[in-house]
């Protein structure tokens, strides 16, 4: 960010899709969120996965809507497949989506070997709009970069 920049982040959309310390142990979808108002199509997603037992696995995907009724049959965008704890983040881009005006976060769950079958994951799943002025200074310099 240049110096004398100055930004207003105050209306930027920063909400959780998988509110902090959800407990699963079957597959399911969040409710959708309205980005209809977003000054931005980019967004950064950060999983964070809490708890887990061993041997099971967790797939997040994001799924696009023009109405918050029908949802598209393939994702926006998709983590791949998660074994561990940890926060891992994932950009979404939705300027290739000019329909998706309402995003929602779609997990499976799995598990496999010993002990009990029903898989458990904690997590949570937020999304972050990344400024317009931040996307366009960063397209710049990778112009500036590519260039030299």
């Amino acid at each position: 960010m240049p110096r004398n920049a100055c930004y207003n982040f105050s209306a930027m959309i920063d909400t959780f899709l998988v509110a902090e310390a959800t407990l699963v142990s079957a597959k399911g979808d969040s409710p959708g969120v309205d980005l209809s108002g977003a000054a931005s199509r980019v967004f950064l997603l950060t999983l964070e996965i809490t708890k887990i037992i061993e041997q099971e696995s967790l797939d997040v995907s994001i799924l696009g809507s023009a109405d918050g009724t029908t949802w598209g049959a393939k994702p926006v965008v998709a983590f791949p497949q998660k074994f561990y704890c940890g926060e891992y983040p994932l950009l979404l881009d939705l300027t290739a989506h000019p329909d998706a005006k309402i995003v929602r976060a779609h997990w499976e769950v799995a598990r496999w070997g010993r002990g009990i079958e029903t898989p458990m994951f904690e997590f949570s799943l937020r999304l972050k709009e990344i400024p317009p002025e931040i996307l366009r200074e960063a397209r710049a310099e990778v112009k500036v970069k590519v260039l030299v």
